[in-house]
């Protein structure tokens, strides 16, 4: 089959590889319709995160249609059943599946060991993501393994095309787990920074929980220009002082609820804080550019809560934690508990409340995945959200 693999450093190609194969009683074989280029797969596309290797498949957006089943997973799921595949691998029966913490599941990591020496303890398995969240084979690709099938896996109805549906396997649930964990109340101020996929999703999220205002800050205009449509207030950080405008929006109070759906790989305006973290970078002293994370605990309302959806790989520094510590700001971050939100969210698709397609500009097939890699990292020819389509040789095609 094709696939996308990563061989190192903005490599990434579409190569020929063996087609996946059951390996266990639980596992299922899918034959993907639809895949999607996600933010967190950029953090590997640059290496900022540890534990690829060369001739991994990437990829954790992933749709189709079931082809083999396991002799356990038969229960559960059938040949031509029709599923969208989180990102997070779970076993659902283990005391963290069982508390709806699906993305700390405690056996799906089959790199255990690994990930208890990095993070403490293990975190779930991932799709397409490091080996220290397992080295699963991603689903950038015409066919994908899916372990413990029967418990991974979501059904969604014939009759909804695939963009509408993809998106629950992590960036409309991220969105949301996002939003729902500010515990959002009619009086709230919502500031969400980056507006890009994962950000796109938080802001309407926001909404739909009932916000008085939701602010996006981030720098391109299409992309605030998306926010805006939503009914978000902008701050392009390229022109205005973000603090300033936030505190001037709040009477000077701040917002209740600040969102980092930005991650690791912070851009800024020329700040002294930026240029350092570039610098610690280069030097292998600092693996992350925390820069949001310094902008929101100093601009949060006190009392306030910071949710953090954006992923951090490593060891960041000089963040203002006397500032979180004497404001009494919560903090709440963490993988997406995908399963946790599915039938709300396939609920909201299907009754038309929300058409998570809206984010997507860019599908094409495998053959030309390598080339979008680059021309979504790079923001390219106003490129926000990348579908795959692995079973045809489109040529890229703008959707605007």
């Amino acid at each position: 089959m094709k696939a996308l693999v990563w061989h190192g450093t903005t490599d990434i190609r579409c190569d020929r590889v063996d087609d996946p194969v059951i390996e266990d009683s639980r596992d299922a074989i899918i034959k993907v319709t639809s895949c999607a280029i996600c933010g967190s797969d950029l953090h590997l596309y640059d290496h900022f995160m540890p534990g690829m290797e060369a001739g991994d498949i990437m990829g954790h957006e992933t749709m189709g249609e079931v082809v083999e089943v396991g002799s356990a997973a038969k229960s559960k799921l059938k040949v031509g059943d029709r599923v969208v595949i989180p990102f997070t691998i779970i076993c659902g029966e283990c005391e963290q599946c069982r508390r709806g913490n699906f993305s700390v599941c405690e056996r799906t990591n089959r790199n255990k060991p690994l990930a208890d020496t990095v993070f403490g303890h293990t975190t779930a398995g991932l799709f397409g993501y490091t080996h220290l969240t397992g080295g699963y084979a991603g689903g950038q690709a015409e066919y994908l393994r899916v372990p413990f099938a029967d418990a991974t896996h979501i059904k969604v109805p014939d009759g909804i095309p695939d963009e509408k549906l993809l998106f629950l396997s992590d960036i409309f649930p991220t969105g949301w787990q996002a939003a729902a964990q500010c515990e959002i109340q009619p009086t709230d101020t919502v500031a969400v920074w980056g507006c890009g996929p994962v950000g796109q999703m938080t802001i309407r999220s926001a909404i739909l929980l009932g916000a008085k205002q939701v602010v996006a800050i981030d720098r391109l205009p299409e992309r605030l220009s998306m926010a805006e449509a939503a009914g978000a207030i902008t701050i392009n950080l390229a022109y205005d002082r973000v603090v300033e405008r936030v505190n001037d929006l709040t009477d000077g109070k701040g917002p209740e609820k600040c969102i980092d759906a930005v991650g690791m790989e912070a851009h800024a305006a020329a700040s002294i804080d930026s240029v350092y973290d570039r610098a610690k970078q280069a030097l292998m002293l600092e693996t992350d550019r925390p820069h949001v994370l310094r902008e929101m605990i100093y601009v949060c309302r006190p009392a306030g809560t910071l949710s953090i959806p954006g992923v951090y790989g490593g060891l960041i520094d000089k963040i203002p934690f006397g500032a979180l510590m004497n404001k009494g700001l919560t903090v709440r971050t963490g993988q997406t508990h995908v399963n946790r939100w599915t039938d709300d969210l396939l609920a909201l698709v299907v009754d038309g409340l929300i058409d998570p397609s809206f984010v997507i500009t860019h599908m094409v097939g495998l053959d030309q995945g390598p080339e979008m890699y680059k021309a979504f990292r790079d923001k390219q020819d106003g490129c926000i959200k990348v579908v795959i389509k692995p079973g045809e040789t489109t040529n890229a095609q703008l959707h605007s």
